[in-house]
């Protein structure tokens, strides 16, 4: 039976053991509050990293303008230096919630590109499935097509996931193939791209099915097979463009310049324009932590 096939974990590429990159899921619970505090995914750790120290410094730099005025009168900080921090922040605002929509976007067409292409080559293996000769004479050139078919489209898969994976941990499940030629798995593994190796491996397995009457179907119906393994690569290739194409760096390197400057600016603005050394830091902490928890969840 097809269902009761030996899973192996196999991989084509050379991987390390750690963490791996994976989407997270969650309960958000009844009143979806409870979940905020989770720590596994949270880029809370990080924001903190950038937020603690801010709030520190500002609480420091407030006790020193209060205890020596003439060192604040001296730098001429006030309500000036707010807002131009105000312009600042609104610039900065826009461009690293701007990087957070575009991540979004491509995390979102990513998952509808795989989604699309899974689509493509199940239906393609599906109507291989039911296209085989039902002739009692064909029976064991049918078992023998299925299980290649079913291997081989269970290797596609697995070798589409893997070049667009952005996981250390690549090895996924896959139908058995240690019964494939030895030659031609070490051919596929060390080609440019294993997953076009695999993608005309089922091709002419179709084309010699179809010759030896394996599979009895009109030639234009059979053709929309074809259709559907070629519009599964296509969807591929414009996944793995997600992961080929980052950010741009201009963008990314002025983002990252202006949350350090912006780092700076709020401690300072914050420790002179605030009246009471808590809410310097407490308002400096908090501008930061939302600043940088946004960026890590862009990046």
């Amino acid at each position: 039976s097809l269902c009761h096939q030996k899973r192996l974990r196999y991989s084509f590429f050379d991987n390390e053991e750690g963490d791996a990159a994976a989407m997270i899921e969650y309960e958000p619970g009844r009143w979806s509050i409870l979940f905020a505090f989770s720590i596994r995914g949270s880029v809370f750790p990080k924001a903190i990293v950038w937020a603690l120290p801010c709030a520190v410094n500002s609480v420091v730099m407030h006790v020193i303008f209060k205890a020596w005025p003439d060192i604040f009168d001296g730098i001429g900080a006030g309500d000036v230096g707010a807002s131009v921090l105000a312009g600042f922040t609104f610039v900065l605002g826009f461009l690293v919630v701007f990087r957070s929509q575009q991540a979004y976007s491509r995390w979102w067409e990513g998952g509808t590109l795989l989604q699309q292409l899974r689509g493509e080559w199940f239906n393609a293996f599906s109507s291989l499935m039911a296209f085989c000769n039902q002739a009692p004479e064909k029976e064991h050139e049918v078992l023998a097509f299925q299980h290649k078919l079913a291997r081989l489209c269970s290797l596609l898969y697995c070798t589409a996931i893997q070049q667009v994976s952005t996981m250390e941990d690549k090895n996924y499940e896959l139908i058995d193939v240690s019964e494939f030629n030895p030659e031609a798995m070490k051919y596929m593994m060390q080609a440019n791209d294993s997953c076009e190796v695999c993608l005309q491996w089922i091709q002419r397995l179709i084309g010699e099915a179809n010759d030896m009457q394996t599979i009895k179907v009109a030639p234009p119906i059979l053709s929309r097979v074809y259709n559907q393994l070629g519009n599964g690569i296509v969807n591929l290739n414009n996944a793995r463009k997600i992961t080929d194409f980052p950010i741009p760096f201009p963008l990314a390197q002025m983002i990252t310049f202006m949350l350090l400057f912006h780092w700076i600016i709020t401690a300072f603005v914050c420790a002179a324009s605030v009246d009471k050394a808590v809410w310097a830091g407490i308002l400096s902490f908090i501008v930061t932590m939302s600043f940088w928890s946004i960026n890590y969840i862009a990046v």
